[in-house]
């Protein structure tokens, strides 16, 4: 049986709810493709309780509007799923919805309906956090460009600002009450008021603040519970501290945390200091939870977090053996919603990033912004499965303090009052390793293990389980030093999974009424049996994979022990289809498994050659792998095994960029540049927090409507003699700057300094740049003083004090040397954000020139512009734009991640604008970095066909400005991936491959 590529897409889309429904789920999961049938989402003190079957939620943070190819979501999806998430969370950022008052677009790149469409056919929960702030480092905190420009103060009970407020509120929940859990609509599990609320507290303010979003959430149909993520661990709008009109068991506290990571881990719930600023100790009776749990960190322009590394760094410093103390301390404490920020940090393309942050939002993630899987993923994948598997973890309680043998180990000892399951989190927070035993409890006596004299060992700044009473299948083990990872009964079989490092010594003991028969399948192992104690312990030292095979005596159900090292784990995926469990071992990621009769059809990726081994329910004897026949033989493991390698993915050879074309631009400094359309910059009062200054009027960009990107200014002025300088006031976000010219001619530039560390949350800075008035333009007449501003975003509002509304462009110009000064008629002109590009939205655009004249489309003709090749070292201070083509014949069934990578001499000052097929994908600044490489988004990247590629250069006119190489950087490759919709080149179009 062969399926092509199309038809084995739409069985995947298709046949969901007929295929892929769990039949033997540990603890419950959303359903892919199961719709219309309602469930109860509640919760007690203990985790949420879904149809009365508690979860803990496991959940990672992605924003769809930072991944602008709606195919792509699934991608993203699918690898979140398969390596243990069970939910993903989500900011809807309104500024990216809006372009005006009264105007909301959820179409193509915005389709927020998809996006939950796509997350129900996954099989993944949903937490949507709308705001209406959103923080998330976007352009100001998610607020849109012209809420700037009105009256009322925002994030509070302003009328003004509430009616807006509610407008997006109205618009966003329209599409999510159609997508929630408790109605069947889809997998939106919970549902957030607001962003990290911390002002207000006192003054009734807040209370009425929050109050009304929450009876506006529920008057709009939202039944999920509801929450809000403290900023800290402050006790801040617990249950009872606002109005929910009477309704009770149905809002949740959350906090939010950001240790160091070089810090010890903290205890912010069953053994903190408790109380409203221990964290879930806030609020007794829900479950701990905390909304956001720092995955990585964001950088800098200048790169000054990670010290010029970069993402890499961030990655680097928030590693695995981050991940495994950190979050399995949170695990401990009781907390049992967690949502790691970030899991995938993507792209903040366009003017869509605030001052704080340049393009990349990597994030450090799991899964970093080119989609590729990391190593970070392996502990996610361990704890994931685990929760899944081991039900019991979802209702712990504080047990007896119980101490290791060696005090350098951190122990937390929990214990589950329905199962009577114990659980033992050994932490060690030194920094090399430690062997020891520790007392566990085992059929309610006491047990010092391991047994054998190997001992526990924990490596350096590391983190393990050690769990008594679970079940495995249909048996029960005893103890375990290996960390569970999966464990289900397949086919005629049980089936466990169980971790560690490599070089670990690991003990498991099972409870056997009669000495089993045990058969070391690969690998090394020993085994006794212990017919007092009714035990089968089983030793080994983790190396690879290690198959242990045991049969009972009474000839009951074999156990499969898979006892596997870190690397070996990673190469396990699990899948529950409408028959039963599936367990495969080889492939870099199984996507979905389908039993249809005696076939399993499987789907993922290989990134080389792979293995291929499969744990099926019973009767399956062929398998598929991508719509391919693939040949078996049956293994003593109990499972089949391909005897040929999964392919690896095809070579992708990248073209050079060449023929590139040339055009000058900036004609709006030259003096006899017709503004006349331009809008007058006379008004004299502003919406901004900024002081209009004495006597100037209000140059500020927002009051004008042009809130993203670059800002042009003409001031025209008759003259006495005498000028000798102009001083040029400015307020703009980080690395803003400005340019400027006096009848056509450079007076120079001016940009604010490069963000130290201690600088790197700064999001408003202000300057005067003042620059000498030639003597031959100091004459008596008529002058042109035009201004070319990069304002970098709007600040964030984080305080909750209007901090979006600073000004952003000029705020007063002054000359010096003539008196009286000059009176001059300032026009402005920028990107008109209400008439933005209805495909790229309003972000995507600013006020250049050749943004204005459509230079960066591909439609655009450039065949009159002059040929030139790289490297480029122009001189003059102004604009310039590149444009190019280049053609990809990516083969069919790969997925290749695409940048474009940018270097030259780091002392060579400018910056550039990247568009490609029109699309702004990123600013690149030479001489300031961190980044070079921009990734390249398929669907916007067409990876099978023609690619415009446009390049806005703003040269400082101090240093030759390049760029010097401009080049394709293969980013990630794998065999298999998700089908790609090319995005249309204009508002109307597109075509899948």
């Amino acid at each position: 049986m062969t399926l092509n590529r199309r038809t084995f897409t739409a069985l995947t889309a298709g046949a969901a709810a007929a295929l892929a429904l769990p039949a033997q789920a540990a603890t419950v999961a959303p359903e892919p493709g199961r719709r219309h049938v309602p469930h109860t989402v509640t919760f007690d003190k203990y985790s949420l309780l879904l149809d009365d079957r508690r979860l803990v939620l496991w959940s990672g943070e992605f924003h769809p509007f930072r991944l602008p190819s709606p195919s792509l979501w699934t991608d993203v999806l699918q690898k979140m799923r398969s390596n243990g998430y069970n939910a993903v969370s989500i900011y809807v950022n309104w500024s990216y919805h809006s372009c005006a008052p009264g105007q909301y677009d959820f179409t193509g790149v915005r389709n927020l309906g998809r996006f939950l469409a796509v997350a129900a056919q996954v099989g993944i929960f949903v937490t949507v956090r709308p705001g209406p702030y959103i923080n998330a480092e976007v352009d100001a905190g998610g607020f849109p460009g012209w809420l700037t420009a009105t009256t009322g103060t925002a994030r509070t009970n302003n009328s003004t600002y509430l009616s807006y407020a509610d407008e997006w509120l109205t618009a966003v929940n329209a599409i999510v009450s159609k997508h929630q859990y408790t109605d069947g609509g889809g997998t939106v599990l919970l549902y957030q008021l607001e962003n990290e609320y911390s002002s207000h507290l006192g003054d009734g303010v807040g209370a009425a603040y929050l109050a009304h979003l929450y009876a506006k959430v529920r008057a709009d149909g939202i039944t999920v519970p509801l929450f809000h993520n403290d900023k800290g661990r402050n006790g801040d709008w617990i249950p009872g501290s606002f109005s929910t009109n009477g309704e009770s068991g149905r809002y949740l506290y959350a906090f939010d945390g950001y240790p160091s990571p070089s810090s010890t881990p903290p205890d912010w719930g069953y053994f903190g200091p408790g109380g409203a600023k221990g964290g879930s100790t806030a609020s007794p009776d829900t479950p701990g939870f905390e909304a956001e749990f720092g995955g990585g960190w964001f950088d800098p322009w200048g790169g000054a977090e990670f010290a010029g590394q970069g993402y890499a760094g961030a990655r680097a410093s928030r590693d695995a053996v981050y991940e495994r103390r950190f979050y399995l301390t949170n695990l401990a404490n009781g907390i049992k919603l967690q949502n790691v920020y970030m899991t995938f940090g993507g792209t903040s393309w366009g003017w869509l990033p605030a001052p704080v942050v340049y393009t990349s939002y990597d994030y450090g993630a799991a899964v970093d912004e080119a989609r590729n899987q990391t190593s970070k993923l392996v502990p996610m994948k361990q704890i994931g499965l685990m929760l899944e598997s081991v039900p019991d973890l979802a209702e712990l309680d504080r047990a007896a303090d119980v101490t290791a043998s060696s005090t350098a180990i951190k122990t937390y000892h929990l214990t589950n009052p329905t199962t009577g399951a114990h659980f033992y989190f050994l932490r060690n927070d030194t920094a090399s390793d430690q062997s020891i035993t520790v007392p566990v409890s085992v059929s309610g006596s006491q047990v010092t293990v391991p047994a054998s004299g190997a001992g526990i060992r924990l490596t350096g700044k590391d983190m393990k389980v050690v769990a008594t009473g679970i079940a495995v299948g249909r048996r029960t083990l005893r103890y375990t030093t290996a960390q569970p990872m999966y464990a289900a009964t397949i086919g005629a079989r049980d089936v466990a999974l169980l971790v560690g490092r490599t070089g670990d010594p690991v003990e498991l003991s099972l409870a056997f009424a009669a000495a089993p028969t045990v058969s070391v399948l690969s690998g090394s192992a020993t085994s006794s049996y212990d017919s007092t104690a009714g035990a089968l312990r089983v030793n080994a030292q983790l190396s690879g994979l290690i198959r242990v095979l045991i049969a009972p005596s009474d000839g009951s159900a074999p156990l499969l022990l898979l006892l596997a090292d870190d690397e070996e784990s990673a190469t396990f995926w699990k899948h529950d289809s409408f028959a039963g469990p599936v367990l495969v071992r080889g492939p870099a990621l199984l996507r979905n498994a389908f039993v249809m009769g005696p076939v399993a059809a499987l789907n993922g990726d290989t990134t080389a050659a792979s293995d291929l081994e499969v744990w099926a329910p019973t009767g399956i004897r062929r398998l598929l792998w991508n719509g391919s026949a693939i040949p078996t033989g049956h293994t003593v493991s109990g499972s089949l095994s391909a005897s040929i390698q999964l392919p690896a993915p095809a070579q992708v050879t990248l073209p050079a960029l060449t023929n590139w074309r040339y055009a000058p631009e900036n004609p709006e400094s030259a003096p006899g540049f017709d503004d006349s359309a331009w809008a007058l910059a006379n008004k004299t009062t502003s919406f901004s927090t900024t002081p209009v200054p004495a006597g100037q009027p209000v140059l500020f960009a927002d009051d004008y409507g042009f809130h993203y990107g670059d800002v042009w200014y003409r001031g025209s002025y008759n003259a006495q003699a005498g000028a000798q300088s102009v001083s040029l006031s400015y307020s703009s976000g980080t690395q803003g700057m400005l340019m400027a010219w006096l009848d056509g001619v450079p007076l120079g530039t001016h940009r604010q300094p490069v963000p130290t560390k201690a600088q790197d949350s700064q999001s408003t800075w202000t300057a005067t740049a003042t620059f000498a008035v030639p003597a031959a333009l100091s004459g008596s007449g008529p002058h042109v003083l035009a201004v070319l501003v990069r304002p970098m975003a709007h600040s964030e509002d984080g305080g909750s004090n209007d901090a979006h509304k600073a000004a952003r462009g000029l705020t007063a110009v002054t000359f010096t040397g003539e008196t009286p000064a000059p009176s001059v008629t300032w026009r402005i002109q920028g990107a008109d954000t209400a008439a933005s590009d209805p495909l790229r939205g309003p972000l995507n655009n600013g006020g250049l020139y050749g943004e204005r004249s459509g230079w960066h489309l591909p439609t655009f003709g450039d065949g009159a512009w002059q040929r030139m090749s790289l490297p480029s070292a122009d001189t003059s201070q102004g604009v310039g734009w590149l444009r190019t083509t280049f053609n990809l014949a990516i083969p069919r069934g790969a997925d290749a991640s695409i940048g474009l990578t940018l270097t030259d001499d780091p002392a060579r000052a400018y910056r550039v604008q990247i568009f490609l097929n029109g699309w702004n994908l990123g600013q690149y600044i030479n001489d300031v970095g961190p980044q070079h490489t921009f990734v390249l988004p398929n669907g916007i990247l067409r990876t099978r066909g023609r690619n415009t590629l446009a390049l806005a250069v703003l040269r400082d006119g101090t240093t030759p400005a390049g760029p010097s190489s401009v080049s394709l950087t293969l980013l990630g490759l794998t065999a298999g991936g998700v089908p790609v919709e090319d995005l249309p080149l204009t508002a109307t179009g597109g075509r899948r491959h």
